[in-house]
């Protein structure tokens, strides 16, 4: 081969790599030029919950804590990091009364988490689409912390936090403690765990209300599940932002979510073991947890306190705190466990309400909402 013949070679084979290249870059490059990244605390994203903030991060662990986000574009991500494992439900584009897109993992530090996928919305005529994230999970599971979302679009406002709002404090019932398992005899597992599922949930959705959800399994009023120690109850927890982190004192300043009123069903835990609680330790439990309440919204805060009938010390000590408060717009409800049945038909795992179960529990709490509130029943299913 000739110096001519080698030095076309040479220049041939440098064109097949800057073709290559140019190639690469422009199959990449619509996603690096157009991609926007904004922090979890922009103000086109809406964030319902409890949260730490820290350098445009937000960082919580309390269940069904949740944002909405809204892109013009084919994907959603989220830049997040979990010192445990969660699962988070992912709704494009529909009510979250319906089966989610999608549940994603979350764990391991700064991870990238696909939301939305190109497949989700390829057929959708809709231009901005709109995506409620859910944390499933409860505290135990972990704590996650949200930095970032990133879109290959656009992003745009988000749906802004709704005129009606709820609180509800609770235990596993309000959890969603095992509502996703198949039988009452199946055993716990994160997966079965569902906080879109639970009455809490289901309330607010039929009134299209946000609400905010404080709530730990087995915990109780002035004694925990198995324990005669009133150690980190629910009073006790109420006051944080982190679950079980004493340093991280909640403020209502710290978010604009102001509920119309609160829910409190609490009081099971404490009557887990043969040994019924003194009526004064529950009764100075119960006082406490409602002057947090009142402190944080006013005196005239209307509360609403659900005593389960399972139990008829349970019931009794709660309908006589309440009716013995002397505290203003605070009512007590009786659950009967008799509405929903003891069989797989209402019950998921360690015999906790499933879905159904907690739509029968949803039913009974409605119209006092309805009515304390002035709401209203509405013409719509219990979903």
């Amino acid at each position: 081969m000739g110096i001519a013949g080698y030095a076309s070679e040479v220049v041939f084979s440098d064109m097949k790599k800057i073709l290559f290249l140019a190639l690469c870059l422009f199959a990449i490059s619509p996603l690096c030029l157009m991609a926007e990244e904004i922090a979890a605390t922009d103000s086109r994203v809406t964030f319902l919950g409890r949260a730490e903030v820290e350098n445009g991060a937000l960082r919580f662990d309390w269940p069904s804590t949740y944002f909405r986000v809204a892109f013009k574009g084919k994907a959603l991500s989220m830049r997040v990091s979990d010192n445990k494992r969660n699962f988070y439900a992912v709704w494009v584009d529909m009510p979250t009364s319906a089966e989610p897109t999608r549940i994603v993992e979350v764990k391991g530090n700064d991870t990238i988490i696909d939301l939305v996928l190109p497949s989700d919305v390829k057929k959708s005529k809709i231009k901005e689409h709109q995506v409620v994230i859910q944390k499933r999970t409860e505290a135990g599971c972990g704590t996650t912390t949200v930095f970032a979302f990133i879109t290959d679009g656009q992003f745009v406002q988000a749906e802004p936090l709704k005129e009606r709002q709820i609180e509800f404090i609770g235990d596993s019932y309000t959890c969603g403690y095992g509502v996703d398992a198949g039988s009452r005899r199946d055993p716990f597992t994160d997966e079965t765990e569902n906080a879109s599922r639970t009455y809490a949930s289901i309330v607010a959705r039929y009134f299209n209300a946000d609400y905010m959800t404080i709530a730990h399994s087995g915990r109780g009023i002035c004694r925990n599940a198995g324990s005669n120690i009133p150690w980190e109850v629910m009073t006790d927890l109420y006051q944080y932002t982190i679950d079980r982190d004493s340093t991280t004192r909640w403020s209502v300043e710290q978010s604009p979510f102001r509920p119309a009123m609160t829910v409190i069903y609490l009081g099971t835990n404490d009557f887990s073991s043969s040994m019924v609680p003194d009526y004064n330790k529950f009764r100075k439990g119960y006082m406490r947890l409602l002057s947090y309440v009142k402190e944080n919204y006013g005196e005239d805060h209307p509360v609403l306190c659900v005593a389960s009938k399972t139990n008829d010390y349970q019931f009794r000590y709660v309908r006589d705190v309440v009716r013995n408060c002397g505290l203003k717009n605070v009512e007590w409800l009786g659950y009967c466990p008799s509405q929903h049945s003891h069989t797989d038909e209402d019950m998921g795992a360690g015999w906790h309400p499933n879905y159904n179960g907690q739509q029968k529990l949803a039913y009974s709490i409605i119209p006092y909402i309805a009515t304390i509130t002035g709401w209203g029943l509405q013409d719509m299913p219990v979903k």
